[in-house]
């Protein structure tokens, strides 16, 4: 690598940091870590009908219990529209994007009629047929507006880290929204303009992101910049081979803190949840992960999240806690001090007794579902 990464974390404060978000955090920090980069921390907060500002503090907190440390930030996209609305005027200016007037009732009929003739809706690109001095007399005029990138006419490829070469056949994507005459951006144009001020080397998020990639490599290419490198990561799954929800039990960081989880063995279960270090070891600390990590060892599938693995793992650390941060983990629990040590010594000697590691021929069979212990290894 020529030059140190630059990496971002952009939660939305939509919802509290589950395990997804937390292990794309964790993937961004390592590889910032691994190659003496920049982790910088963004909040994406420009859905302003499903934002919850009380969030924001719940995912700061659950990222330092799990001691992800940002370098620059937190930076807020409430707090830069300006910054998005000198990029949509510049691309104005040089006839990459376009005013679009259709009202919100014209388009709603373009789809229905789309989904009549059993065919995709694309935007017709009506606008770029307008004349630009009659679009700034609308816009002047107060004539509702969007504001639309006028996408290249040649194929788009992705070369992704994890996933591989992608390619998006010309004419695949319809020239999309930007920007509202209000001043209010879209998720797209936001996410490039900071991506581009901010200058992101390497774009690692999960794969239900890869669709959009083209949108933003084109994009960046309006914006004068080059795109950076870009690693989707995959899905994570129940045991049932569903996405993780709810359903499967704990979901948030947050939620494992309150049930008694040490942050060390959540943050060494998700590194596994799709990395692998290219060694026979299961309990790595932070550090060591950092030293091994690689994009390149990432697996493409789906992993499975194992609460009886990560239970198995947690229990691994409690073994190694001093008594005096074991009685703080126990006072949320109403555990008196003897019975905080007495659980602690059963723990230590079960394991000496009984407790193994997974079996190797486990933890190699794919790096990206994780491992499972042996059904013989107590539960802590």
């Amino acid at each position: 690598m020529t030059s140190a990464p630059r990496v971002r974390f952009a939660p939305s404060p939509t919802g509290s940091l589950h395990v997804g978000g937390a292990r794309t955090a964790l993937y961004n920090w390592l590889f910032a870590r691994r190659h003496g980069g920049t982790f910088i921390l963004r909040i994406e907060d420009t859905d302003v009908d499903r934002n919850k500002p009380e969030l924001v503090d719940q995912i700061l907190e659950a990222m330092t219990w799990l001691g992800l440390t940002w370098d620059e930030g937190p930076f807020r996209q409430s707090e830069r529209y300006g910054l998005y609305r000198e990029a949509a005027a510049r691309l104005l200016a040089e006839g990459k994007a376009y005013r679009a007037f259709e009202t919100p009732e014209e388009l709603e009929a373009a789809r229905k009629a789309a989904d009549a003739a059993g065919e995709t809706f694309r935007y017709s690109g009506a606008g770029r047929e307008i004349p630009v001095a009659e679009s700034d007399r609308r816009a002047a005029a107060g004539e509702p507006f969007v504001i639309r990138l006028k996408m290249p006419d040649e194929a788009i490829v992705v070369d992704d880290i994890v996933q591989g070469r992608a390619e998006f056949p010309a004419g695949s994507l319809d020239d999309f929204v930007l920007m509202r005459s209000d001043g209010h951006p879209l998720y797209h144009f936001s996410v490039c303009v900071d991506d581009v001020e901010m200058r992101i080397t390497h774009v690692v998020r999960g794969v239900d992101h890869l669709p959009n990639t083209p949108k933003h490599v084109a994009l960046f290419a309006a914006l004068g910049a080059e795109p950076p490198k870009f690693a989707h990561l995959g899905m994570i799954l129940g045991a049932d081979g569903k996405k993780l929800s709810k359903r499967h039990g704990a979901a948030g960081a947050e939620e494992f803190r309150a049930q008694g989880l040490l942050p060390e063995a959540l943050v060494n279960f998700l590194a596994l949840l799709g990395w692998s270090p290219g060694e026979d070891r299961e309990r790595m600390t932070m550090d060591e992960m950092a030293s091994l990590f690689s994009l390149e060892r990432i697996g493409p599938s789906p992993s499975r999240f194992d609460h009886e693995k990560l239970a198995w793992l947690n229990g691994q650390y409690l073994q190694d806690v001093p008594d005096a941060r074991l009685l703080e983990l126990a006072r949320p629990f109403g555990l008196p001090r003897r019975a905080a040590r007495t659980r602690r010594s059963s723990a230590r000697s079960r394991s000496r007794s009984s407790a193994r590691r997974p079996s190797s021929s486990s933890r190699r069979a794919s790096p990206s579902t994780g491992t499972t212990p042996p059904s013989t290894t107590p539960r802590e």
